[in-house]
């Protein structure tokens, strides 16, 4: 439920928090509305995206901004999918708190309000612990045993290594 309080001799301040330990506050000064999430805890969700989900955010991420008819177009390149069906996904990623929504004429521009970090770090944190049981070695050999790997990149990872070494 939202809670109403002061918000300095400037207006009213209503927040509301959720189960996923995100909360929003809209401050409303001099008839402007600003809305700001922010996390309420310590600990932050765990973002799992599909393969359309991840796309639409990538798309968000470079972009910035993008009608459901930009959404639309750049998806319906590599998948048949219908123009209510991006804008259908979209809602639901707003009820997620993934993506936040501005009307502009006719037309809502979508953007992303969650960090592509978050969602990088959460996904990855995640197939670590269902296929590794959290090994991040087991994870490592996996990788270096099935893949192909460059003396460039062995070279990166050998110092990234070493950096991590020296803070511990």
């Amino acid at each position: 439920m939202p809670r109403q309080g002061q918000c300095g001799t400037w207006g009213l301040k209503f927040s509301w928090r959720n189960n996923y330990h995100l909360g929003c506050e809209f401050q409303i000064y001099r008839g402007s509305i600003t809305a700001v999430l922010h996390t309420c805890m310590s600990k932050t969700r765990v973002h799992r995206l599909g393969d359309l989900q991840l796309k639409i955010m990538k798309l968000l991420w470079e972009r910035r901004e993008a009608t459901v008819a930009e959404v639309h177009q750049t998806v319906a390149r590599e998948r048949d999918l219908a123009y209510t069906t991006v804008a259908t996904m979209l809602r639901k990623m707003e009820a997620r708190n993934l993506v936040a929504h501005r009307e502009e004429g006719r037309s809502f521009v979508y953007r992303a309000i969650v960090p592509s970090d978050d969602v990088t770090r959460g996904m990855a944190d995640h197939l670590i612990e269902r296929l590794f049981e959290g090994s991040m070695a087991d994870m490592v050999s996996h990788l270096l045993t099935t893949h192909e790997v460059s003396r460039e990149e062995l070279s990166k990872l050998e110092k990234l290594i070493a950096e991590r070494k020296k803070k511990l």
